[in-house]
């Protein structure tokens, strides 16, 4: 292939970014708390409560990431997504030169110095393909707002299409269910005979508002589940069923539920052992390493819980790093806009801050 006749494309992966040391704890979470899709209050107001809030939380925030040796793996397992990614595409696109890049949304690669990369790199075409797997105007909306911005303010005019939601991808999907098979047989071998199972679908939470405002993470992250659930045939395994739960609350309002903690307690109850399925996280941070894996089994424990286990994600899995690719090569085929799975059917109707519902309406 000659490079002359190649057509570039810069293929954008956004992710939320996370402190690459202690310092750069305070000023993350201030990042995080002051963005209006976060933190939906009045402009003036703002600043104070999510300073309020950021004070609140550093302490225990530095006490999860000393845990980790003083920052998160994110930024580096997202290098190698990408770098995967890269090399997928490499093989799969004929006269087209795909180069990976990621934009964090709270900390560093930010999407001002990703945006002006991309402009020195003149590409023909963009695609913007978020990490997160359900659509929220917290997460996937919050990080296309602020790479338009950065887009415009820095004369990247471009072909542009973006990827809003793939949450029930092919390779997403079966990267994890096979992933919660094993896990599935790890736990039966290691329990008592008879021990009945839960398997536990634990996404990051939202504050009920939002979702009654429109947002349709909720409704993915459930058909997500179900997904998954279907992939390995849960329904029948007569000792075992599913849950899906919220964990992560980081707001006074009251936030989705059952929250993960109410889950394990209800486990406990039904004296049954858990599997606990990251199914938003398609890679390792302190919401899996610590929060799951320590806090939640700690409780856990305390509930007298007959087991618990965690699922990996799926980070550098070959169905899922295909699955990425088949999104990327999905875009290219269908062109600009906003697309869900390189289809083109928007959620329903009450889920009005769908990018694509809204998209029709206009």
């Amino acid at each position: 292939m000659s490079d002359a006749k190649a057509r570039r494309v810069a293929v954008v992966l956004f992710n939320l970014g996370a402190p690459d040391r202690p310092e750069a704890i305070r000023p993350f979470l201030h990042n995080l708390f002051a963005d209006p899709a976060i933190l939906r209050v009045p402009p003036p107001i703002r600043p104070l409560l999510s300073a309020l809030i950021t004070s609140r939380r550093v302490k225990p925030a530095t006490e999860n990431y000393m845990l980790l040796g003083g920052s998160s793996p994110l930024l580096a397992q997202t290098e190698a997504q990408a770098q995967a990614l890269s090399a997928v595409l490499a093989q799969r696109l004929e006269d087209i030169e795909a180069r990976c890049f990621i934009a964090m949304r709270y900390w560093h690669p930010r999407a001002e110095a990703v945006v002006q990369d991309v402009v020195r790199w003149q590409p023909d075409e963009v695609v913007l393909l978020p990490l997160y797997p359900q659509y929220s105007t917290t997460t996937t909306g919050s990080s296309l707002t602020e790479w338009r911005a950065m887009a415009a303010k820095h004369d990247l005019v471009v072909r542009t299409a973006s990827v809003c939601c793939w949450y029930t991808q092919p390779g997403y999907i079966a990267s994890f269910a096979r992933l919660l098979a094993e896990s599935l047989e790890a736990a039966r071998m290691s329990l008592p005979q008879g021990t009945k199972l839960r398997v536990l679908y634990s996404a990051h939470g939202l504050p009920e508002s939002i979702v009654t405002a429109g947002d349709p993470y909720q409704m993915q992250v459930e058909a997500a589940a179900a997904a998954m659930s279907a992939a390995i045939g849960l329904d029948t395994f007569a000792d075992t069923d599913a849950v899906v739960c919220y964990q992560s609350r980081a707001t006074p309002q009251k936030w989705l539920e059952p929250s993960t903690e109410q889950a394990l307690a209800a486990a406990a109850a039904d004296r049954r052992a858990v599997v606990v399925v990251p199914l938003a996280f398609v890679s390792e941070h302190s919401e899996t390493l610590v929060e799951l894996d320590i806090e939640y089994r700690h409780l856990a424990d305390r509930l007298g819980l007959p087991g618990y286990v965690r699922v990996p994600t799926p980070t550098l899995d070959a169905d899922f790093i295909g699955g990425l690719s088949d999104l990327v090569c999905g875009m290219l085929t269908d062109g600009p806009g906003v697309c869900r799975d390189a289809h083109s059917t928007p959620c329903g109707a009450a889920h009005r801050d769908c990018p694509q519902r809204r998209r029709v309406r206009a």
